[in-house]
């Protein structure tokens, strides 16, 4: 059967309205050939939500926004949007509508609730806006801005009270001590220019210094290393044995052994001695006096004084 020119323009005619048809609808995301279930949610303000914006379950992209329209004269609006996903929940989940990110749009998200019964295509659903990132950052920016507010009322109060206390004389002062303090920065600076020219001027005398310093350390060193090799124990026993011996003399001239302990103790030793001393100082007296008398040197034998003691006999 051959088709006339009719027929065939006519085909092409309905293909063509079928497929603006499909496109359309696709552009406007919606499938024709898959069977979703619609469900509806009011808003009084929809944050920017636009149409074709997803909607997700638990970060899941499940579907799409189908339409936004006013639901009556007082500015209500309600979002149609679609499940393509086959996931049930009750008519008491929550539809929020938050940011996909800091500069990105809006979406729905479901929040699913099982407590009632299964949610079915053409439900209306509860609505919920999630906090808008300028909400959040005012939100937390609140209690910091009240503890400003209060450190400015405390410190316009301190200055106040400065200004109150610090009359000109004080400022004057202040402005003295001040010059002061920079006069002896400029001291220190000074002192600290000539010590750096003195350790400059002398870095060889104080690199000799040290090195002689490290000498005595090694030398000390060495010194600590032979007194600690020395036989102590040999030396302590040969001073032990000294004192013992020193000891015993001691005692032998205490219990007067020894010339030198009968001289010590023995009384008449000490008298004969002593009487002897006199006698003998006497004698030496006595030939200064008379020395003839000692000293026989006489050429026509002249007879020799009888001796004569001395009227002192102590000196």
């Amino acid at each position: 059967m051959k088709l006339s020119k009719e027929v065939k323009t006519g085909i092409l005619a309905i293909g063509a309205i079928l497929l603006l048809i499909f496109g359309y609808s696709f552009l406007k995301g919606t499938n024709l050939l898959e069977k979703n279930r619609e469900f509806y949610v009011k808003y009084d303000n929809v944050e920017g939500l636009a149409q074709a914006a997803p909607v997700t379950i638990n970060g899941l992209t499940v579907g799409k926004v189908q339409d936004i329209t006013f639901a009556n004269t007082k500015g209500s609006l309600v979002v149609k949007f679609t499940v393509e996903k086959d996931f049930d929940f009750s008519k008491n989940s929550i539809v929020r509508i938050y940011s996909t990110g800091l500069i990105g749009g809006k979406a729905l998200g479901i929040f699913p609730q099982y407590d009632a019964n299964v949610a079915k295509s053409g439900d209306t659903l509860r609505g919920d806006v999630e906090d808008g990132m300028l909400t959040a950052v005012t939100k937390a920016l609140g209690p910091l801005e009240r503890k400003v507010n209060n450190t400015l009322a405390t410190v316009d109060t301190l200055l106040l009270s400065i200004n109150a206390i610090v009359d000109e004389e004080t400022r004057r002062n202040l402005q003295q001590a001040i010059a002061n303090l920079n006069t002896t920065l400029n001291s220190f600076a000074g002192v600290s220019e000539n010590l750096n020219q003195i350790l400059s001027n002398n870095t060889g005398k104080l690199d000799n210094t040290f090195t002689n310093l490290d000498k005595t350390a090694g030398n000390l060193s060495k010194l600590t290393d032979s007194l600690s090799q020395l036989e102590t124990g040999k030396l302590v026993t040969d001073l032990q044995s000294v004192v013992d011996k020193m000891d015993k003399i001691v005692s032998g001239v205490e219990n007067g052994e020894g010339s030198m302990g009968k001289l010590l103790k023995d009384d008449k030793l000490y008298e004969n001695l002593e009487g002897a001393s006199k006698q003998l100082e006497q004698l030496m007296q006595d030939l200064k006096l008379n020395p003839k008398r000692y000293v026989h040197f006489s050429i026509f034998g002249k007879k020799n004084k009888d001796y004569e003691p001395p009227a002192n006999p102590d000196q």
